[in-house]
């Protein structure tokens, strides 16, 4: 081989390799980037499955400790979902054409701020106080209603409409009003997760991956429930007031119908938690090149984008082979 020729050789090989090295260079980011993604929204589906499972499990602790009827407790359970309907729509469509990685960072730090608000009225209730005597009925062979005041003088045997008055209790005190905004956020702060999460994770995977990513998701929200109502548990065996008053000076025990549990700990825990769950979205770009692109383009520039690779006409091929076609009949 003559010294021209072996020249344009090893200049060849040399621009091969440089190829090869952008290839690598393309790939890699796209691919660690898209990965990091993936697991910090991993994260954010755990931190907000944790959040709304530890809300079910603390909801007889707030209704005890601010003495709620069944309607205010129902009202504010379904304040999360009121929060959610009214701004699912809004934020699908207008946060698509945005900085989604952003947008989800900023719904992750509004959920924090939401549980965080939820159990700020502990601090500024006083100290929970309880029944000391449990009064028992007058006459065991008088059916009294249990709304009504056993130390009454008078007990009415009749049922009448004053009954239901008596039913019919006041809030202890009007801070559930913080509870019941601070979960209304919390699922105003959950719309661009799950949407705007999934939408990039498809835009920028390749198609046979995404089905994967998604379900990697969905495992990890799965587990964000057993650790939140274990961290339900945990918290309603701790006395309401724990860190304030002397925990050996309290004569009831968590079997006592008066107990209530420390229901404002577990909300600032998973308000940390969704805060650092937020953080790095706030470092992601708002595009990416999709998976898999940066590996063909270097090779062959005249193929069209959505040409198969040569696993997949391999494939083709095959069916070709095995499977009849209906425009292949034989005319005679």
């Amino acid at each position: 081989m003559t010294e021209p020729a072996r020249e344009a050789d090893e200049r060849l090989t040399s621009q091969e390799a440089l190829c090869a090295t952008d290839t690598k260079a393309t790939k890699g980011p796209c691919c660690s980037t898209l990965k990091m993604f993936i697991v910090a929204l991993s994260f954010a589906y755990f931190s907000k499955t944790l959040s709304g499972s530890y809300m079910k499990s603390s909801i007889t602790q707030i209704e005890r400790r601010f003495d709620l009827s069944s309607s205010l407790i129902g009202l504010i359970d379904g304040s999360f979902e009121m929060g959610n309907l009214l701004f699912l729509a809004a934020v699908s469509h207008f946060g698509a054409k945005m900085h989604r990685p952003k947008l989800i960072g900023a719904g992750c730090l509004l959920m924090a701020i939401g549980s965080g608000l939820t159990g700020l009225p502990h601090f500024f209730m006083g100290r929970y106080k309880y029944d000391t005597l449990i009064q028992s009925s007058m006459n065991e062979n008088i059916s009294i209603s249990p709304c009504l005041d056993p130390n009454a003088q008078e007990i009415p045997l009749k049922p009448s409409l004053d009954i239901d008055k008596g039913c019919k209790r006041d809030p202890q005190s009007n801070m559930w009003i913080y509870v019941f905004l601070g979960n209304a956020l919390r699922g105003i702060g959950e719309t661009p997760v799950t949407p705007l999460g999934i939408s990039y994770i498809d835009d920028f995977a390749k198609p046979e991956n995404s089905a994967f990513y998604i379900a990697c998701l969905q495992t990890i929200g799965l587990l964000g429930p057993m650790f939140g109502f274990s961290l339900g548990s945990m918290c309603a065996r701790l006395y309401v007031d724990i860190g304030f008053v002397n925990v050996d000076s309290v004569t009831i025990t968590p079997k006592d119908a008066r107990w209530v549990g420390a229901w404002w700990l577990g909300f600032l825990v998973s308000s940390v938690i969704m805060l650092l769950a937020g953080l790095p979205f706030w470092f992601f770009p708002k595009s990416l090149p999709r998976q898999g692109k940066g590996q063909r383009e270097p090779l062959s520039h005249q193929d069209p984008p959505d040409h198969s690779g040569p696993h997949a006409m391999k494939l083709t091929d095959i069916a070709k082979g095995k499977l009849p076609s209906p425009f292949s009949s034989h005319r005679p």
